[in-house]
């Protein structure tokens, strides 16, 4: 749908970037993007596209609000104690940007979800079998797909163009076979702006993804908030992998 005179107002600022510009726009208002968990990295990935113009959004997240949530997960309130986050984040979402459809899913990701027709999911779940899921789906639909976890201080992120490479996917890095990490938000704690910088970050890539200006595949980026650090990481292709090595085939 061509963009009308609210969109050249609300947008504005995109629209003065000659990298950018009204085709770019465009390209973000035509997009389908589906965000899998509503946590301290799915907040502001979806402020930030939803404020962007994405089109299309899908929140998929079966969990309710919690008051330990409220420290970092900005787009819930103390009344929304006990709603389920997707209703609450569909709410916010729509209030901030009406022009923008956004559908909301209830349960944990499957691949009913994830076949539905989506230009890129971004994973901000919690736990290594749902980030499985996903790069399994998004290597089979050649979908890109961009991934970020964080506790305490650091953070990481990593994300994949399968449209454009096939070389390397989310299990090169993390087997399939491995266990769930010892440390997590829920018994190690996490820095909530820690959190807001990578899911700034996702969505950063996101827009770059949808723009066609990312070239970092499968290049992990960590993040250390207390010395405020940056390091990035290439990784390799696993040849044993089963989604995308030679044993897949």
């Amino acid at each position: 749908m061509p963009l009308n005179d609210d969109d050249f107002m609300r947008y504005s600022r995109h629209l003065l970037m000659g990298d950018i510009g009204e085709l770019g726009q465009q390209r973000l208002s035509d997009a389908r993007v589906l965000i899998v968990g509503l946590g301290g990295l799915g907040c502001p990935v979806a402020l930030y596209l939803v404020a962007a113009g994405v089109g299309q959004i899908g929140l998929c997240d079966p969990d309710r609000v919690d008051k330990t949530n409220l420290q970092r997960q900005v787009l819930y309130r103390t009344d929304d104690c006990g709603s389920l986050k997707v209703g609450c984040a569909k709410q916010a979402l729509e209030a901030l940007n009406p022009g923008v459809t956004i559908s909301a899913f209830a349960r944990p990701i499957d691949k009913e979800i994830l076949a539905d027709g989506y230009h890129l999911v971004v994973d901000c779940t919690d736990n290594l079998a749902a980030r499985q899921i996903i790069n399994d789906a998004c290597y089979a639909q050649r979908i890109p797909f961009v991934s970020a976890a964080a506790v305490g201080w650091e953070g990481q992120l990593v994300a994949f163009d399968f449209g454009r490479f096939r070389s390397l996917c989310f299990n090169c890095i993390i087997d399939h076979n491995s266990a769930e990490p010892m440390m997590n938000c829920a018994n190690s704690g996490v820095v909530g702006p820690v959190l807001g910088i990578m899911g700034s970050m996702q969505a950063t890539t996101v827009i770059r993804l949808l723009l066609g200006y990312f070239k970092q595949h499968g290049e992990m980026t960590r993040y250390d908030g207390k010395r405020g650090q940056w390091l990035s990481m290439h990784c390799s292709r696993n040849q044993q992998c089963p989604t995308c090595g030679a044993a897949s085939v």
